[in-house]
């Protein structure tokens, strides 16, 4: 006999990102809604029970919704960190939102080049804008090398520069 499982929000999600905290997922959550606001929020916190492994009460699991992405945070310990070969991009329409998102990711964490930073948590963020992917496979390689050369001289991404570098405008 097939069982039929209930979908809330009309559809499954395939993939769910899983991260690993020391002791922080609770309050890494908080920080990413806090940011990404709309289609975010907490979804349910899971504490330890008498058989641990973490102590009786404390936050195991956290699940929450980022932009409408669904996402679980475990409190596992301080046996695995995050590092830069696991990003999020953040797809980014305007200037202003590339400003928003740079600072507010990067507050108390790590600025870097090209986009991309560490959060106070380790996990790493690329802010990039909408345009790179029709700046980066433009017919004409000397555009898109014009705007790779400009990427790579930034920090946080510019959007006028890249137009500038993309027209071959100084």
């Amino acid at each position: 006999m097939k069982q039929k499982i209930a979908i809330k929000d009309g559809k499954a999600q395939k993939i769910t990102p899983f991260l690993w905290f020391d002791h922080q997922a609770e309050e890494a959550a908080k920080f990413y809604v806090s940011i990404f606001k709309k289609n975010s929020k907490i979804l349910k916190v899971v504490r330890y029970g008498n058989v641990g492994p973490g102590p009786e009460g404390s936050v195991m699991l956290v699940v929450f919704k980022l932009a409408g992405q669904k996402f679980t945070a475990l409190n596992g310990g301080p046996q695995f960190t995050f590092s830069l070969a696991t990003s999020f991009v953040v797809d980014c329409a305007t200037q202003k939102e590339v400003d928003w998102f740079w600072e507010k990711l990067s507050q108390g964490g790590e600025k870097s080049q090209c986009g991309w930073l560490k959060d106070k948590y380790g996990l790493s963020w690329q802010v990039v804008p909408s345009a790179i992917p029709k700046f980066m496979s433009d017919s004409d390689p000397t555009k898109s090398q014009r705007v790779m050369s400009a990427i790579l001289k930034m920090d946080k991404i510019d959007i006028e520069t890249l137009k500038k570098a993309y027209r071959g405008v100084k």
